[in-house]
């Protein structure tokens, strides 16, 4: 679903098309996007969906086929990159090993020819941003892999980019410290006033970082929104399997589970819930143990095979008879 861009944008990208040598079909197809001055605008999708090329698409690194690219009104699609004032931040940081922290992220002000006393007092101001103050002259081959990710952040906002690119910025690192990084990203952001996009094939990233989210798959912008939207109003059904939705009931079956539903509803796992109190009768398929009890696949009459989840006290064993309930938080409603 493209976005028709706003007038007072910062960035705007219109109809952006990019198609790959040897390839019939494009890696970007048809892209219009308005990111608003301040705004972080997740790229969400899985891997091939073409989000990476539309960063570089945007950075100047790729050539269009069709579509522009503007900044604050002014056309840039043939503006060389270097003159664009944008900074792309990668998933691996692509630190300096020989620099020392502090080098590290003096370098866009070193190129810049800012004067030392400048850089000196940047660079402070930047590692207290990302917390990191007492590591200027580290090694960045001492750091850890997170402190490495958070010194080429700082490196990126040296030099107050007008737009910040961030390609998997935190891919390569464990699911807790993701979680941890994320939050601060957010702040950084949000405290620095930084324009962003922001690429990934996480959700759980992509809606803590982000103001609002753009889902692409297939090369397309398919739904864009803020996180509350896309997550509890997908646009499809496969936006919504993407999503983790695991069961698409249609019209008829969705009225059981909600009977003032009028439409298709998603549900993940944790939305139907294994009771001992009564509710809608179901079968036992299939069964896992999990931490707080277990996932399953059940029959659930009327809806037919759908993922639930049961705690300790509920023991499941195939074939056996339980009773569900439905629980909102897990159902998402489609168009």
């Amino acid at each position: 679903m493209p976005e028709k861009p706003a007038p007072d944008a910062a960035l705007r990208l219109d109809g952006l098309s990019v198609t790959f040598a040897g390839s019939t079909r494009p890696a970007v197809g048809d892209v219009s996007l308005a990111v608003a001055p301040g705004e972080v605008v997740g790229v969400l999708g899985p891997s091939g969906s073409g989000k990476s090329t539309l960063l570089r698409a945007i950075a100047g690194l790729e050539r269009l086929d069709a579509g522009t690219v503007s900044w604050r009104g002014d056309d840039i699609t043939r503006l060389p990159v270097h003159k664009r004032g944008f900074a792309l931040m990668f998933q691996d940081g692509q630190l300096f090993a020989h620099r020392s922290v502090a080098q590290n992220i003096a370098y866009p002000l070193a190129i810049a020819r800012v004067a030392a006393a400048q850089r000196k007092a940047r660079v402070a101001e930047l590692l207290e941003l990302i917390g990191l103050e007492g590591f200027a002259d580290r090694r960045v081959t001492d750091l850890s892999g997170g402190e490495q990710q958070r010194v080429a952040l700082g490196r990126s906002l040296a030099a107050s980019p007008r737009l910040l690119l961030l390609d998997e910025p935190l891919s390569a690192l464990d699911r807790a410290l993701r979680e941890r990084l994320a939050s601060d990203l957010r702040r950084i952001l949000v405290e620095t006033g930084t324009t962003a996009v922001f690429v990934t094939h996480d959700q759980d990233e992509a809606f803590a970082v982000s103001d609002r989210v753009a889902v692409m798959i297939g090369g397309r912008l398919r739904q864009i929104g803020s996180p509350r939207e896309v997550w509890r109003h997908p646009a499809s059904a496969d936006i919504a399997r993407f999503l983790g939705y695991t069961t698409v009931l249609d019209a008829d079956r969705a009225r059981l589970v909600d009977p003032a539903s009028s439409g298709e509803l998603a549900l993940r796992a944790e939305a139907v819930v294994v009771t001992g109190d009564g509710g809608t009768r179901a079968t036992v398929l299939a069964a896992t143990p999990a931490v707080n009890g277990a996932r399953a696949r059940l029959d659930v009459d009327g809806i037919g095979a759908v993922d639930a989840i049961a705690g300790p006290r509920h023991p499941l064993g195939i074939g056996n008879i339980v009773t569900v309930r439905f629980d909102e938080q897990g159902i998402a409603v489609l168009p």
